[in-house]
């Protein structure tokens, strides 16, 4: 009866559809609430070609959840259904939860289509609302190409008022992108997840991962079920299916549909204090990815897709797309193939890095004030296996140890990596710093000190501590707030001594596929990167208010994107130039900020997150956690001027947002395109707006337009 429908659910289930375009009832036999029932995710659809397109739908009998599902698909240009251009009976099988993709062929260009899934129960039909796609192009047709890119859209805590704006909108768009982290596989990390509101709970929790202690403890995703949970809570919002029921997407993982600031199969939750190669967790999470997301493998036949087929192949979602003569996509993966972070989470802080040697093969091609600089005592070292520093070693292994004990790791463990780590070259410039602090100890006991390692006559070479890293396990100095000029000195050196392959991101086999697919003679080239392009330092080298004289100094924020990358980076962004290739565009996500900025002759844009912490609100904790307060000078720079420190250190930079929602409308034509990014303030990600009336969100949102012409990007 009607006075058992909440309110609350009457107001959601109100606002929800006014912010959609209805497509009515799938069929004159049953209601979207009935259907609801056996397809709690609704439906989707996926990797849009002139000639095909792939649906997307989980069936499941909830009186016989065991069972495959028997799935009726039509597809049809009219709403109504009137004329079906398919008709057809597929297995939605138990064994991928029941969850079934279907590539449709021998469509027509540039063309929407209508299409629905339905099941027969007890003697009734069931069907999913109406769902609606569009073909792309043929090749050679002029027409402008309209879509909207995205990322990020963390479901813990924080709801999809982007995508409703999106919705309320109406835009009319050929496809959305979504660039990565589509799911998180944490229920809840406190580092940078809320954890108020809404959640999720493994429905096998025994099989995830553990992580933290106490009041901040979380799973994060192990099985295969786990990670199917992530897909399966996600897409039972109501806003996000309403977005999927209405466009088609084109995605790209990141690195949460793993684990985060994953390389390969190897995860970075204990910083390296563990092996965390994992390769079937990898796997499950793959399994996952495909069984859930609407895309095309590349097989030609019409009909469903076997998940058993993609998951028994190599990995490989790197892909392009054509839409007409003004548009070729490339969709890229920069996690699959990836090297290790350059600076292990583990590194010991005076490891040296780069030997005098190396170092003297590049030093006179840099400039004479940087000569002199790597030539300064601040770059000393010793070989501390020489004989005559045995009693310094035995120091630092003992102070190593009892760091690491104290870390978590066994006495064993800590004299493993101890022997590993205080080897060969070590830094004078840490190393003395920990016998400065060895000597307190000791006259605090009534202990006499011992004597500093003398710098004079020792060689000169870079060690882990020029590049930022001050403790035994952690993120800083190694993925993030990192020194920018040695770190790209270390990288380039790096480089050169092992044929590309410490910056070898996309993989032999991939960069060659995108090297060629880029010089298409589309109009514009467009480069779905997950990971921004657009390099994000903070330039602290000429703050004197800043107290610390070792942080006065040029950092990378964030090392786990394109600026880990330096010089494959710089090729890449050459070999554009040098072949000439016209209207090349990156497009990323990643690092839940707004960027449009030009790096190297090459226009970028990244778009903010959907849902997120933004990278200011991320910031901010960081920099506190650090030590910092709110009022200090390096909280004032990196995080309340977050936008105007980022624009001061880069020349290129068109825009910056750190704190802000949303997604990017962009709309190519033969010479110019116009992005318009499309943002909410943070300060509303909490709050429920499909509850509210659509004309609140609307008054909340603000728009930057911008057009990239010949290699520029300037405001509208």
């Amino acid at each position: 009866m009607f006075d058992r429908f909440k309110r609350r659910s009457f107001l959601q289930a109100a606002v929800a559809v006014a912010a959609t375009t209805a497509f009515g009832c799938s069929d004159d036999e049953t209601s979207s609430d009935a259907g609801e029932k056996y397809f709690p995710q609704s439906v989707c659809s996926g990797d849009p070609r002139p000639d095909s397109v792939v649906l997307w739908v989980r069936a499941v009998d909830p009186d016989n959840a065991g069972a495959n599902t028997q799935v009726r698909l039509e597809v049809s240009t009219s709403e109504s259904f009137s004329s079906l251009v398919l008709d057809q009976s597929f297995t939605a099988q138990a064994q991928f939860d029941h969850a079934l993709k279907v590539k449709v062929t021998n469509l027509s260009a540039r063309t929407t289509y209508y299409y629905r899934f339905s099941i027969d129960a007890n003697g009734q039909k069931y069907s999913t609302v109406t769902g609606r796609t569009r073909t792309a192009p043929a090749a050679g047709d002029d027409v402008p190409v309209k879509f909207a890119f995205a990322s990020c859209q963390d479901y813990i805590g924080r709801y999809y008022n982007a995508w409703q704006h999106l919705l309320q909108l109406n835009e009319d768009l050929d496809f959305v992108v979504f660039l990565g982290d589509y799911v998180y596989e944490t229920t809840g990390d406190a580092s940078f997840q809320s954890v108020d509101g809404r959640g999720i709970v493994f429905s096998e929790p025994e099989k995830a991962l553990r992580q933290g202690t106490g009041l901040t403890a979380f799973y994060a995703a192990n099985s295969l079920s786990n990670y199917r949970d992530l897909y399966k809570n996600l897409r039972t919002d109501k806003i996000i299916q309403r977005v999927h029921e209405r466009y088609a997407f084109i995605i790209t993982w990141d690195d949460h549909e793993f684990s985060d600031d994953c390389w390969g199969d190897v995860a970075t939750y204990t910083d390296e204090k563990t092996n965390e190669k994992q390769t079937e967790r990898r796997r499950n999470a793959e399994q996952a990815f495909f069984e859930y997301i609407p895309m095309d493998h590349g097989a030609s036949d019409a009909g469903a897709i076997d998940i058993n087929a993609v998951v028994a192949q190599p990995t490989r979602i790197y892909r392009d797309f054509e839409f007409g003569r003004n548009l070729k996509l490339l969709v890229t993966d920069t996690r699959t193939y990836r090297p290790d972070h350059l600076i292990p989470e583990d590194a010991y802080p005076g490891k040296v890095a780069v030997p005098a040697e190396q170092l003297a093969m590049v030093l006179p091609t840099l400039p004479e004030a940087t000569q002199a600089q790597l030539q300064s005592d601040m770059f000393a070292y010793v070989d501390i296996d020489a004989e005559e520093l045995t009693p310094y070693k035995q120091i630092l292994t003992g102070v190593y140890v009892q760091q690491a004990v104290a870390a978590g790791l066994t006495a064993e463990e800590a004299a493993t990596k101890a022997a590993f780590w205080i080897s060969g070259g070590q830094a004078l410039l840490y190393v003395n710093q920990v016998l400065n602090a060895v000597n307190q100890a000791r006259v605090a006991a009534g202990e006499s000190a011992v004597p500093l390692i003398p710098v004079t006559g020792t060689p000169r070479g870079l060690a882990y501590a020029h590049m930022g890293k001050t403790g035994l396990f952690g993120i800083q100095g190694s993925r993030y707030v990192v020194v920018k000029p040695i770190f790209d000195l270390v990288a380039a050196i790096k480089y050169m001594g092992s044929a590309g392959a410490t910056e070898g991101i996309f993989g032999n086999e991939q960069q060659a596929w995108l090297q060629e697919s880029v010089q298409a003679t589309n109009a514009w080239k467009i480069i779905v990167s997950s990971i921004s392009l657009t390099s994000m330092v903070f330039k602290l080298s000429d703050k004197a208010d800043v107290p610390d004289p070792t942080l006065r100094q040029d950092f990378y924020f964030n090392v786990d994107q394109w600026d880990g990358f330096p010089t494959k980076k710089q090729e890449f962004l050459k070999f554009l130039r040098d072949s000439q290739v016209q209207n090349a565009l990156f497009i990323s996500g990643d690092i839940h900020a707004s960027f449009a900025s030009v790096e190297s002759g090459i226009p970028a844009l990244t778009a903010p997150a959907i849902s997120s912490g933004s990278i200011k609100e991320l910031a901010g904790l960081a920099v506190i956690g650090a030590g910092f307060s709110s009022g200090s000078s390096v909280y004032r720079y990196i995080v309340e001027e977050l936008d105007k420190s980022l624009k001061e250190a880069h020349p290129g930079m068109a825009f910056v947002d750190g704190d802000a929602h949303g997604f990017v409308v962009l709309e190519v034509g033969g010479t110019e395109a116009k992005a318009a990014f499309h943002l909410i303030p943070s300060t509303e990600i909490a709050r429920d707006y499909s509850l509210r009336s659509p004309a609140e969100l609307t008054a909340k949102a603000f728009r930057r337009d911008f057009v990239i012409k010949d290699g520029a990007i300037t405001a509208a």
